[in-house]
């Protein structure tokens, strides 16, 4: 079994992010409900005074707010699934598995177009909240190990604070270049450990180019 991150990994840039803009030119009331509550968020974390899950709960809170949902995440597919990047399009197998951090009700509707399994964040609509523990970094690998998943035969992803889910795996995969480029996982330093494990923890994103 082959495991992918998906944004920034096998679709350049971040489908949560891509998907509130396209809501947002699509309903505008959402620039004035929902963009300033994002930004304020975004700031406020980046100041240390917000935790991760509740920044990220502040970024999807959009979702609620949306009444033509699921025509409209068709229709961005419909726009977006060509970006899909070839490499993986190429060596894609029936049994891969998509393990995301976006919410699952963006990450289901491509995963089924590509016919692949997929874990992503379940995030409720209806309410605003968190359905399970956010799909990033340690949580991923704690998913895989207790729901028993089949031996991990390569892993890609785009950030460093998939290391630990890399560890599982057998062979791990570095994608960068806006998912155009696959290298090998970098073997980490002391220094550049312990600078992972300080992003794992504040829940940033972490990219060799740092």
């Amino acid at each position: 079994m082959n495991v992918y991150d998906f944004d920034g990994t096998i679709f350049p840039g971040d489908c949560a992010i891509g998907f509130a803009f396209w809501c947002m030119n699509r309903h505008p009331k959402l620039w004035f409900t929902y963009f300033p509550r994002a930004i304020g968020g975004f700031i406020q974390h980046k100041r240390g005074k917000m935790p991760n899950f509740r920044l990220q709960s502040a970024m999807f809170s959009y979702l609620t707010q949306v009444d033509d949902f699921d025509e409209q995440i068709e229709r961005y597919w419909d726009k977006n699934e060509g970006k899909i990047a070839s490499w993986y399009l190429e060596q894609q197998r029936p049994d891969d598995l998509i393990i995301s951090a976006s919410p699952a009700c963006i990450i289901g509707p491509i995963a089924n177009r590509l016919g692949v399994n997929y874990v992503a964040t379940e995030y409720d609509r209806e309410f605003g909240v968190f359905v399970n523990n956010l799909m990033y970094a340690r949580e991923k690998s704690r998913y895989i190990v207790d729901q028993g998943f089949p031996v991990i035969d390569n892993f890609y992803s785009d950030s460093l604070a998939d290391t630990p889910l890399a560890l599982c795996a057998e062979k791990a995969y570095f994608v960068k270049d806006n998912a155009s480029t696959v290298v090998d996982w970098p073997e980490l330093d002391k220094a550049t450990k312990e600078k992972v494990r300080k992003k794992i923890d504040t829940g940033w994103n972490i990219h060799l180019e740092e």
